[in-house]
């Protein structure tokens, strides 16, 4: 049984997204709190994906997704917010959400969102052709999928994990935003664009020597990005 872990104060709410998703053959662990949260999922490293809700009484869901990313870099973690705000968005994306549902959401959408981030989490359905991938100073191991810059590990979200090597596949390719999107979060993805940008934003921050002069990720203006030059 896949675990689903969904933190969501409104029980109303919660009661809605547990079911919809009990249909759909996950197995559900509900929180109320943050802590709950948190304590629900040091108990349980069966847990693959989390829904956050970002208000939520005591700490809130930036909070708890950046205490979660540091207990564990392959955990899903989708972001629910009831603003539309653009700051909502790029703030749960920059503190470690690999997604976001803005409420009012169907349940089509949200299950479709935990089926592609679910599929991530499994890892690469495929056998790698080979079980590295060297480009000085990084090294990405496609077994275990990690990531080494000069030796020393790069801790990636499996969002991350999958950009980096599309782009190590595919060194000195400029790759389109709607390429990147396709490859890395699905053909059937609901999103937008912009989540490409925030998490390769995200990614630079990690891996360049200075996220704000890129080295490794360069832009392709008005088109997406390219690795190297």
């Amino acid at each position: 049984m896949k675990k689903i872990l969904v933190l969501e104060d409104e029980e109303n709410i919660r009661s809605f997204v547990v079911i919809n998703l009990r249909r759909a053959g996950y197995e559900t662990i509900e929180a109320e709190t943050g802590e709950d949260a948190l304590a629900a999922l040091k108990a349980d490293p069966e847990i693959k994906v989390a829904l956050l809700d970002i208000m939520l009484p005591g700490i809130d869901g930036f909070e708890v997704c950046r205490r979660m990313r540091a207990m564990d870099n392959r955990l899903g973690v989708i972001m629910l917010t009831a603003r539309a705000q653009e700051m909502d968005k790029v703030t749960g994306l920059m503190t470690g959400a690999d997604d976001y549902v803005t409420k009012p959401f169907s349940p089509a959408e949200l299950t479709a969102r935990v089926d592609a981030l679910f599929r991530r989490a499994g890892g690469d359905t495929e056998a790698p052709a080979a079980d590295e991938i060297s480009a000085p100073p990084f090294l990405l191991n496609t077994r275990n999928r990690t990531l080494e810059k000069n030796g020393q590990r790069v801790k990636l979200t499996q969002v991350e994990y999958s950009i980096v090597k599309l782009f190590m596949e595919n060194p000195g390719k400029a790759l389109s935003r709607e390429e990147i999107l396709d490859t890395v979060w699905g053909k059937d993805y609901f999103g937008e664009l912009k989540i490409v940008d925030v998490n390769i934003r995200r990614l630079r921050i990690k891996i360049e020597d200075n996220a704000q002069k890129p080295v490794y990720i360069n832009t392709v203006w008005g088109y997406g990005y390219k690795w190297g030059g």
